[in-house]
């Protein structure tokens, strides 16, 4: 719990501008809450922080986490519950933009997801869970199968996000609902 005393006397070492917000806390004090301006933090940074934030998620949701120990094979780490492991890969995107898995480490299967963390600047980060066979059976128009035969790209499943389809991508694969979804 944050007093006001301990939130003041926070330094921070980065120098990244976090902004603040008011926020009430249990004694019923107003405090400033700090806000993350994403876009001061580098990739490596955001995938990090979106990776130890989707295995926070996972804990809270009461599933086991097992991190790997290199990351060579498109596997951030592994989830069990109930006797049901599952593979989760973690991307991270700034605002609405298109993110793609490559196709030779990114092979849908029954236990494979992708765990998807939007940040937009001043926000909460929010978290989707999407099941890996979703790009195997086209269910929807947003998510991409592109091979690139005959180019220099590798071949990827991707997800296309923009301000038309977000609202559905958010409610179809909010992470509460999938996780709903996987322990039936």
């Amino acid at each position: 719990m944050l007093s006001r005393k301990n939130l003041q006397n926070q330094g921070n070492p980065s120098g990244t501008d976090f902004g603040t917000h008011l926020g009430k806390c249990e004694e019923g004090f107003w405090v400033g809450v700090r806000v993350m301006k994403w876009s001061e933090l580098t990739h490596f940074q955001l995938g990090k922080y979106a990776e130890y934030f989707v295995k926070m998620e996972f804990i809270k949701a009461g599933f086991d986490v097992y991190t790997t120990e290199i990351d060579n094979k498109g596997i951030d780490f592994v989830v069990k519950s109930n006797d049901k492991y599952f593979d989760i890969q973690v991307k991270s995107v700034r605002d609405k933009n298109y993110v793609y898995m490559k196709k030779k480490y990114f092979s849908p299967r029954k236990n494979l997801l992708l765990a998807l963390v939007l940040f937009e600047d001043e926000k909460s980060p929010v978290l989707l869970l999407i099941p890996s066979l979703e790009w195997k059976n086209k269910t929807h128009s947003f998510l991409v199968d592109r091979n690139y035969e005959g180019k220099k790209s590798e071949p990827e499943w991707g997800i296309n996000i923009n301000n038309s389809n977000i609202e559905k991508i958010k409610s179809l694969y909010a992470f509460d609902k999938q996780i709903k979804l996987l322990l039936k």
